[in-house]
């Protein structure tokens, strides 16, 4: 502290370095304004429709009833666990959904990737734009709408594949929707259609940015073009797709609740009700609706999904040195 009792190193109100940076932040904003209003939107989505049901979670330990407010009316600690872990059809879900989960994955993740390397090796530009085009659409279209038109294509009436069997054969139709061994190669052909071109939007588009001069140095030195891709193309946007595999991976056990509830039959329950379903199936469907029940197996759900997407993201540092944190 100096003689006039002003302490030393603390900042002083009218320091014209703290003015300056005042007064350029203020301009900042001033010219920029119209980009924090538009940041609004998203941030007001995220904060009222993911952080603010976070609070909704305190119901996987205490019991619910209804009109008695929000957050139940007895701590139960964690008998609701212990409930659905004992349950033999919740262990059925989690392997359905585990199950189908993989397949997806395993199938459905490198296509996009291949799709938009050989969209890239396209020499007509135009005939490129029109697969750009074909491809991206399904991902427009309805999931309720996809399913009706699955569901009149296979009906064992009027169906156009079971026509064209009998027609070819003479066997009777079969109602491909309603058998337990079809769903899961049915929902697995069905997500590869509508959403393959959409996927891989992000990889042509980090495609795009390879730099040409190393696809030159390539040529010059005598490589073919499946070298190139190989050698050149999957090398650069590699951080691409192991980002996205991370992100898959975090999403793992949300399969599409829609699509898997419309294809549901009690005929094909036995592969088709995962952990979605089952949720829906002790909730909002039952009879006696178990709240507290259902919010703590989405809540395990929740905790298997973080899990998988931090194992993934340190696998990835480890093999690849890639990682989104």
């Amino acid at each position: 502290m100096d003689a006039g009792g002003t302490q030393k190193g603390a900042p002083m109100k009218n320091d014209p370095l703290i003015h300056r940076r005042r007064l350029k932040a203020g301009r900042y904003f001033a010219n920029n304004w119209q980009l924090y209003v538009m940041m609004l939107v998203p941030l007001v989505y995220f904060l009222l429709f993911k952080y603010v049901p976070m609070f909704g979670n305190i119901l996987a330990f205490r019991r619910f009833r209804p009109l008695t407010g929000p957050f139940g009316v007895r701590w139960e600690g964690l008998r609701y666990f212990n409930q659905f872990l004992s349950q033999p059809d919740f262990w059925r879900a989690f392997r359905n959904t585990l199950t189908l989960a993989a397949m997806n994955l395993v199938i459905n993740f490198p296509i996009p990737i291949m799709f938009a390397i050989l969209l890239n090796e396209l020499r007509s530009l135009k005939f490129k734009k029109l697969v750009q085009t074909v491809s991206y659409m399904p991902r427009f279209v309805s999931t309720v709408v996809v399913i009706s038109i699955l569901t009149e294509m296979l009906s064992p009436s009027s169906g156009m594949l079971n026509r064209l069997i009998q027609q070819l054969t003479g066997q009777p139709g079969v109602f491909y929707m309603n058998e337990a061994a079809y769903f899961r190669p049915l929902y697995i052909l069905t997500d590869m259609w509508q959403y393959t071109g959409w996927s891989a939007i992000i990889y042509l588009a980090a495609i795009t940015g390879i730099n040409g001069d190393l696809f030159e140095a390539g040529r010059i030195d005598g490589a073919s073009r499946v070298q190139l891709i190989w050698y050149v193309t999957l090398p650069t946007i590699l951080p691409t797709i192991m980002v996205m595999f991370i992100l898959r991976v975090g999403h793992l056990l949300s399969l599409g609740f829609e699509k898997v509830l419309l294809m549901y039959t009690p005929s094909n329950s036995v592969v088709s009700d995962i952990i979605d379903t089952y949720v829906y199936r002790m909730s909002i469907a039952a009879t006696a609706p178990q709240y507290s029940y259902a919010t703590a197996i989405g809540l395990f759900s929740g905790v298997i999904g973080l899990i998988l997407v931090s194992s993934s993201n340190l696998l990835s540092r480890k093999l690849t040195g890639e990682s989104i944190y």
